[in-house]
């Protein structure tokens, strides 16, 4: 039933990362074919040019380039529309996120028990970074709220690692084109019924210092957009 996993990779200025991140992704064995989609989010740090010099070695690679910044959530649909495998993992470019745990991120949908599967930083029994104690609160805030509005039990809510089954993610019809889309593809998946698991991973964050570029103000928008799409769409 299922033959080919599609990761896709929004990035936005991670020079530094982004091959180690593809090599990686590449790298990791999974029982499906796999494709990787790369979407320059208007990257103006080299990340364009490094990707094209990705590309032109391997052409397997798909890289689609954003002239301007449009946010993580436009990046992603962008890479949506061009997933052409069964199964789709989301894998930000930061190597906050290892792709060695892909395997145990596929298997609940691969057995068919889920049609949706999280990461969570948050469960327990892995290594995890210790950072921002107001970065964690608001993670637990955020995730404590939309867990009550779409009566669900998630421990990591804004965690990037989401594995979906391709046929549900294309009738999510998401729309939003910043950190939103975090909450908005949970609501989506809970007001279809989906089965959503977690599983535990490790975690290695950054600071803002070392180039973290999510912002308090992100936060306050994901407040709104919960509730949002708790009353609506």
């Amino acid at each position: 039933m299922f033959r080919k996993l599609s990761v896709v990779i929004p990035v936005y200025n991670e020079v530094e990362t982004i091959e180690e991140v593809i090599r990686r992704v590449k790298e990791v064995e999974v029982p499906l074919e796999k494709e990787i989609i790369v979407v320059d989010d208007g990257s103006t740090d080299g990340t364009r040019e490094k990707l094209e010099e990705i590309r032109k070695a391997d052409p397997d690679i798909k890289v689609i380039f954003h002239e301007r910044n449009m946010g993580k959530g436009a990046a992603l649909r962008t890479g949506f529309k061009h997933v052409t495998g069964d199964v789709v993992i989301v894998q930000d470019a930061d190597l906050e996120y290892n792709p060695a745990e892909y395997p145990k991120l596929l298997k609940p949908i691969l057995d068919g028990r889920a049609d949706a599967v999280y990461g969570s930083r948050f469960l327990g029994g892995t290594t995890r970074r210790v950072t921002s104690f107001w970065h964690y609160m608001a993670n637990k805030f955020l995730t404590f709220l939309s867990n009550m509005l779409m009566n669900l039990n998630l421990t990591d809510m804004e965690t990037c690692y989401k594995v979906m089954r391709a046929d549900i993610l294309r009738e999510l019809r998401l729309r939003g084109n910043r950190f939103e889309i975090e909450p908005e593809i949970t609501a989506k998946l809970a007001k279809k019924g989906c089965r959503i698991y977690e599983v535990p991973i490790e975690y290695s964050g950054r600071t803002h210092a070392e180039g973290k570029k999510i912002k308090w103000k992100d936060g306050l928008a994901a407040i709104y957009y919960i509730i949002k799409f708790r009353l609506m769409d």
